[in-house]
Protein backbone atom coordinates (compact mmCIF):
# COMPACT_ATOMS: atom_id res chain seq x y z
CA UNK A 1 0.00 0.00 0.00
CA UNK A 2 1.30 3.55 -1.25
CA UNK A 3 0.41 7.11 0.29
CA UNK A 4 1.03 10.12 -0.79
CA UNK A 5 -0.02 13.49 0.66
CA UNK A 6 1.20 16.68 1.71
CA UNK A 7 2.45 16.95 5.61
CA UNK A 8 1.36 18.58 8.76
CA UNK A 9 3.51 19.35 11.45
CA UNK A 10 2.95 18.05 15.39
CA UNK A 11 5.56 17.83 18.03
CA UNK A 12 6.14 15.91 20.71
CA UNK A 13 3.94 14.39 22.92
CA UNK A 14 0.28 14.75 21.16
CA UNK A 15 -2.34 13.36 23.22
CA UNK A 16 -5.62 11.95 22.21
CA UNK A 17 -7.28 15.19 23.60
CA UNK A 18 -5.18 17.05 21.62
CA UNK A 19 -6.70 14.90 18.96
CA UNK A 20 -10.47 15.43 19.82
CA UNK A 21 -11.45 17.01 22.50
CA UNK A 22 -13.14 15.35 25.54
CA UNK A 23 -17.07 17.36 24.70
CA UNK A 24 -16.68 15.69 21.52
CA UNK A 25 -16.90 12.25 23.08
CA UNK A 26 -20.59 11.84 22.80
CA UNK A 27 -20.78 10.31 19.10
CA UNK A 28 -17.93 8.03 16.86
CA UNK A 29 -19.86 9.57 13.74
CA UNK A 30 -15.97 10.26 11.75
CA UNK A 31 -17.21 13.13 9.83
CA UNK A 32 -18.32 15.11 13.29
CA UNK A 33 -14.98 14.08 15.11
CA UNK A 34 -13.33 15.06 12.28
CA UNK A 35 -14.81 18.57 12.02
CA UNK A 36 -13.09 19.13 15.46
CA UNK A 37 -9.62 17.23 14.43
CA UNK A 38 -6.70 18.56 16.08
CA UNK A 39 -8.37 22.05 16.69
CA UNK A 40 -7.08 22.57 20.43
CA UNK A 41 -3.60 22.87 18.75
CA UNK A 42 -4.62 24.28 15.57
CA UNK A 43 -8.07 25.67 14.62
CA UNK A 44 -8.16 25.67 11.45
CA UNK A 45 -6.52 21.92 10.60
CA UNK A 46 -10.15 20.47 9.46
CA UNK A 47 -10.30 23.48 7.29
CA UNK A 48 -7.01 22.94 5.86
CA UNK A 49 -6.78 19.10 5.62
CA UNK A 50 -7.80 17.78 1.86
CA UNK A 51 -7.84 13.60 1.58
CA UNK A 52 -4.69 11.93 1.35
CA UNK A 53 -2.90 14.52 3.23
CA UNK A 54 -0.69 12.93 6.30
CA UNK A 55 0.06 13.90 9.77
CA UNK A 56 3.56 14.33 11.42
CA UNK A 57 4.73 14.53 14.47
CA UNK A 58 7.35 13.93 16.92
CA UNK A 59 7.74 11.23 19.77
CA UNK A 60 4.86 10.03 22.05
CA UNK A 61 2.10 10.72 19.54
CA UNK A 62 -1.12 9.51 20.76
CA UNK A 63 -0.58 9.30 24.39
CA UNK A 64 -3.53 10.10 27.10
CA UNK A 65 -6.69 8.64 27.12
CA UNK A 66 -7.36 5.12 25.43
CA UNK A 67 -10.19 6.01 23.36
CA UNK A 68 -10.69 5.25 19.90
CA UNK A 69 -12.34 8.76 19.18
CA UNK A 70 -8.99 10.16 18.23
CA UNK A 71 -7.75 7.77 15.44
CA UNK A 72 -11.45 8.19 13.83
CA UNK A 73 -11.48 12.01 13.98
CA UNK A 74 -7.93 11.74 12.08
CA UNK A 75 -9.62 9.52 9.74
CA UNK A 76 -13.33 11.43 9.22
CA UNK A 77 -11.37 14.21 8.68
CA UNK A 78 -9.26 13.02 5.78
CA UNK A 79 -6.01 12.11 7.13
CA UNK A 80 -4.47 9.18 5.48
CA UNK A 81 -1.74 8.53 7.72
CA UNK A 82 0.52 9.36 10.56
CA UNK A 83 3.91 9.48 11.18
CA UNK A 84 5.75 9.80 14.12
CA UNK A 85 8.98 9.39 16.01
CA UNK A 86 6.71 7.01 18.42
CA UNK A 87 3.67 5.85 19.53
CA UNK A 88 1.16 5.35 22.37
CA UNK A 89 1.10 1.47 22.43
CA UNK A 90 -2.63 1.92 22.92
CA UNK A 91 -3.38 4.58 19.98
CA UNK A 92 -1.31 2.27 17.91
CA UNK A 93 -3.43 -0.69 17.95
CA UNK A 94 -6.57 1.61 18.20
CA UNK A 95 -5.41 3.19 14.89
CA UNK A 96 -5.36 -0.14 12.74
CA UNK A 97 -8.12 -1.46 14.45
CA UNK A 98 -10.01 1.26 12.37
CA UNK A 99 -7.75 1.33 9.57
CA UNK A 100 -6.01 4.39 9.50
CA UNK A 101 -2.38 3.47 9.02
CA UNK A 102 0.58 4.81 10.98
CA UNK A 103 4.03 4.47 10.53
CA UNK A 104 7.37 5.01 13.57
CA UNK A 105 10.03 6.74 12.10
CA UNK A 106 12.84 8.29 13.97
CA UNK A 107 13.35 10.56 11.47
CA UNK A 108 9.76 11.97 11.90
CA UNK A 109 11.10 15.61 13.15
CA UNK A 110 13.36 15.82 9.44
CA UNK A 111 9.77 16.46 6.96
CA UNK A 112 8.46 19.77 7.36
CA UNK A 113 5.06 20.87 7.33
CA UNK A 114 3.57 21.23 3.56
CA UNK A 115 6.31 18.96 2.13
CA UNK A 116 4.70 16.16 -0.57
CA UNK A 117 5.45 12.81 1.18
CA UNK A 118 4.86 9.07 -0.24
CA UNK A 119 4.78 5.84 1.92
CA UNK A 120 5.04 2.52 0.78
CA UNK A 121 4.07 1.10 4.37
CA UNK A 122 4.39 -3.11 3.10
CA UNK A 123 8.30 -1.98 1.67
CA UNK A 124 8.88 0.74 4.77
CA UNK A 125 9.89 3.26 2.51
CA UNK A 126 9.55 7.20 3.18
CA UNK A 127 10.29 9.61 0.35
CA UNK A 128 9.62 12.84 1.15
CA UNK A 129 9.47 14.09 -2.49
CA UNK A 130 10.12 18.06 -1.59
CA UNK A 131 13.44 17.69 0.25
CA UNK A 132 14.50 14.69 -2.06
CA UNK A 133 14.98 12.04 0.83
CA UNK A 134 14.14 8.24 1.56
CA UNK A 135 14.03 7.07 4.97
CA UNK A 136 13.66 3.53 6.25
CA UNK A 137 10.92 2.47 8.62
CA UNK A 138 9.60 -1.00 10.09
CA UNK A 139 7.65 -1.83 6.85
CA UNK A 140 4.24 -3.72 8.59
CA UNK A 141 3.21 -7.47 8.38
CA UNK A 142 1.11 -8.30 5.85
CA UNK A 143 -2.07 -9.29 7.80
CA UNK A 144 -1.23 -5.62 9.34
CA UNK A 145 -1.90 -4.39 5.66
CA UNK A 146 -4.72 -6.56 4.85
CA UNK A 147 -6.36 -5.20 7.89
CA UNK A 148 -5.52 -1.56 7.01
CA UNK A 149 -6.43 -2.13 2.97
CA UNK A 150 -9.95 -3.55 4.62
CA UNK A 151 -11.15 -0.62 6.60
CA UNK A 152 -10.18 -1.84 10.17
CA UNK A 153 -10.22 -4.97 12.39
CA UNK A 154 -13.92 -5.58 12.33
CA UNK A 155 -14.11 -5.34 8.18
CA UNK A 156 -10.93 -7.67 7.88
CA UNK A 157 -12.24 -10.47 10.36
CA UNK A 158 -15.69 -10.13 8.30
CA UNK A 159 -14.25 -10.64 5.54
CA UNK A 160 -12.05 -13.84 7.19
CA UNK A 161 -15.55 -15.45 8.36
CA UNK A 162 -17.48 -14.76 4.43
Amino acid sequence: MVIRGKVHKFGNDVNTDDIISARYLSTTDPGELGAHCMEILDRDFAKRVTPGDIVVAGNNFGCGSSREHAPIALKGCGVALVIAGSFARIFYRNAINIGLPIIELPQAEALEAGDEVEVDLGQGTVRDITQDKTYRAQPFAEFICQIIDAGGLVNWAKEKVH
